[in-house]
């Protein structure tokens, strides 16, 4: 298979390590976030005022303490029906913790809006009341590890008598020699008034950081392989009704791998295309369209051709079986050539099947302005205007902690709004290996969507957000509990766009300079390859590969990774390395001896093609004529010599030639270059003169000689006696 790009570009880049450090990345991140919720290590070293832990934390960091309260069922609890509590200590210091008696409180009354259960949930537990229900011993917990125990009430219990329909705040305290330690949940006791809200789930498919333009036939075989990314991500959403955001990178990696393919890869591709979800692409690479759009874009970028990374005979056409008998009557007919492979186009590559939803946006989280949503907006494709997706917290009534529609219009742009609050807890909970710990943030979820559905006027969107690296039970765990909540029913992209869309604001949002300053550069950089490529037969073979690089440079996955900016300078490198594999190899001085003569130069050429090239050459006195432009094609990953024809002119002396490379549309290749030349115009006629006296000379001696002779002969000849 042709290898698109120069050496540079066949490098070894770590992708799959990159994945899980993308992964280890966000889950520092969340640790950062939250880390004032968690316990410090040193327990005899006591708080004033001990802050309370809530429930949906992070997994344990080393030198501090988690505390969760994880309600069974999602936290909803009918008429009837019981309550139970998972409560688990994690301990990540080096000392052990003492065993507790851990205290289940329940509020006697509702949390009254989305806004107060944000602040229990964040541990703000002042003013709520709460009384205690029941208890549970915690055994002690050994350093680096934890403890999981069981805390409820019956169905019977007089504490779960005659609750009406609400939100109620639920805790789980022990007490410290610091201070009393707590983790808050809540208690849904789901409404019965026969109310149905449309809910969609859109779930993304992504592979995470990648440098490289596609997936590579190793790494897709390790990602649709037993445990993989991918294959987590489509057994999740197998059998659901979620909204799929597909990153066509994925698919055209693999069908560009032709008969090469992985068969893990090939039947991950089947089962895609087969499922009956609804679905959109998201940008390739999931790239992130706002700071194209900063750099100065009217657009966001889209591949260019994948051309290079296809290999023709993986797509060949497969040799038919010879009958096992002949008939010997048949005239063999003539070959008339080898049929050449059918190849993919970029757009049977680029798709991610049927139900797609054209000329949808999805920015990196917070970061879509006015300006961008309005750009966005005005693109249009065979489905209508451009449509963004943002999170609600994009919107002045989202930041407010109030519920947005699905399907709003910000001005005359389209906007979907996925609800931020539920979707945050909904994402935690998918990345969550541990039930119990997972039911911490499913709850949440749940309680924020009991909310939502009776706030509402019209369909609710959430999002699972992007995570390259879930399994198939957390992913399809969120997604359930979303689509089988109280009051929901699972909606597809086209149903939730079916409702009249309300106006929303947006709020200000700061422009991602950095960001927008870095795609500027890429984009800087992909201009000067473009003119580069004009050396080759088709520039697609480097601007292609050029293309895919830089849009798997923007994705969405690389905004909280640090190694990206180590990322941008490799590709940095790489790109200027491509605009240094071909170049004249530098010249010496030389002597020129005679009338006319022909030069002779070199043409470096490290790339895997053949180039086209002109060499220009201009002499700087007149001393010489030189034929100014001279054609070469320099074989790949080779040096080609250059014969460029002279003549002298008038006279002898030193000539200086400036040489430069230049492609058929007259781009500079390489670094200008000079090289002097000694010319010596009278050599060849004075030699000639010189030779022809020294020949001359020798004739006229030869025949001074040869008449001398003759005359000597004569000479004796008379002076000898007659006999």
């Amino acid at each position: 298979m042709t290898t698109p790009g120069t050496p540079a570009r066949r490098r070894a880049r770590l992708r799959a390590p990159r994945l899980i450090a993308g992964i280890a990345a966000s889950a520092v991140a969340l640790v950062a976030l939250l880390a004032p919720l968690t316990i410090p290590a040193a327990v005899a070293s006591p708080s004033p005022d001990p802050t309370p832990t809530p429930t949906a934390t992070p997994p344990v960091t080393p030198g501090t303490t988690v505390f969760t309260l994880s309600p069974v069922a999602n936290g909803i609890v009918r008429p009837g029906e019981s309550l139970t509590a998972s409560i688990t200590l994690q301990n990540g210091t080096d000392a052990g913790l003492p065993g507790a008696e851990v205290t289940l409180s329940l509020g006697p009354a509702p949390l009254p809006d989305r806004q107060a259960l944000t602040a229990w949930l964040d541990g703000e537990t002042d003013g709520v009341a709460v009384d205690p229900v029941a208890t549970a011993a915690l055994e002690p917990v050994a350093p680096s590890s934890e403890e999981v125990t069981s805390v409820g009430l019956a169905a019977d219990a007089p504490a779960l008598a005659g609750r009406a329909p609400g939100v109620y705040p639920l805790a789980a305290s022990y007490a410290t020699e610091s201070g009393v330690v707590t983790a808050t949940s809540a208690m849904i006791v789901p409404a019965d008034d026969g109310r149905e809200v449309g809910l969609g789930v859109v779930v993304p498919i992504t592979a995470g950081t990648l440098t490289e333009g596609l997936l590579t036939a190793d790494e897709l075989e390790v990602l649709t392989g037993p445990g993989g990314g991918l294959i987590g991500q489509l057994d999740g959403v197998d059998g659901t009704a979620a909204i799929l955001a597909v990153d066509p990178a994925i698919p055209a990696s693999i069908r560009v791998l032709g008969s090469s393919a992985p068969a893990t890869a090939v039947d991950w591709l089947d089962r895609l295309e087969a499922l009956p979800n609804s679905r959109f692409a998201l940008q390739f690479g999931d790239a992130d369209v706002t700071p194209q759009l900063q750099a100065g874009l009217t657009r966001p970028l889209s591949p260019s051709s994948l051309t290079a990374y296809i290999d023709p005979a993986n797509f060949a056409a497969p040799d038919p079986s010879p009958s096992p008998t002949p008939s010997p009557t048949v005239t063999p007919t003539p070959d008339t050539g080898t049929e050449q492979p059918s190849l993919p186009d970029l757009l049977q590559l680029l798709s991610i099947g049927d139900a797609t939803r054209e000329g949808v946006y999805w920015p990196a989280d917070g970061t879509a302005t006015r300006d961008v949503v309005a750009t966005l907006g005005s693109l249009t494709s065979d489905d209508g205007a451009g449509l963004t997706v943002i999170p609600s917290s994009s919107t002045t009534a989202g930041a407010d902690g109030r519920t947005v529609p699905a399907y709003g219009r910000a001005g005359e742009s389209p906007v979907l709004l996925f609800d931020a609050d539920i979707s945050q807890q909904l994402q935690e909970a998918s990345v969550r290996e541990k039930s119990w710990l997972r039911g911490a943030s499913l709850t949440a979820a749940t309680a924020f969507l009991a909310f939502a559905t009776a706030e509402t006027d019209g369909p609710l969107l959430v999002s699972l957000g992007r995570s390259a690296d879930r399994d198939r039970i957390g992913l399809s765990t969120a997604i359930d509990t979303a689509s089988t909540a109280p009051g929901v029913v699972p909606r597809s992209l086209t149903a939730v766009m079916a409702a009249e869309p309300g106006d929303v604001e947006l709020r200000d949002i700061e422009p991602q300079e950095e960001r927008a300053a870095a795609a500027s550069a890429l984009l800087t950089r992909e201009s000067e390859l473009s003119r580069f490529a004009t050396i080759l037969d088709d520039p697609s073979m480097l601007t292609g590969p050029e293309r895919a690089e830089i849009l798997q440079l923007l994705g969405v996955a690389w905004v909280a990774d640090p190694a990206w900016p180590t990322a941008l300078a490799e590709h940095h490198a790489a790109t200027t390395e491509t605009l240094g594999s071909v170049a004249l190899l530098p010249a010496s001085a030389g002597d020129l001896y005679g009338a006319s003569a022909s030069l002779r130069f070199w043409v470096r050429n490290d790339l895997d093609y053949p180039v086209n090239l002109v060499l220009y050459t201009t002499p700087g006195n007149l001393r010489l004529d030189v034929q100014s432009e001279t054609p070469v094609v320099a074989t790949p990953q080779s040096n080609t010599r250059v014969e460029v024809p002279v003549q002298a002119r008038v006279g002898s002396g030193e000539v200086t030639l400036a040489l430069q490379l230049r492609s058929p549309a007259f781009v500079a290749i390489g670094p200008p270059q000079t090289v002097e030349v000694n010319v010596w115009a009278e050599w060849e006629a004075a030699g000639i003169a010189v030779l022809a006296v020294i020949v001359g000379g020798l004739l006229v001696i030869g025949v001074v000689r040869t008449v001398l002779r003759v005359r000597r002969r004569r000479r004796r000849g008379d002076e000898e006696p007659e006999r």
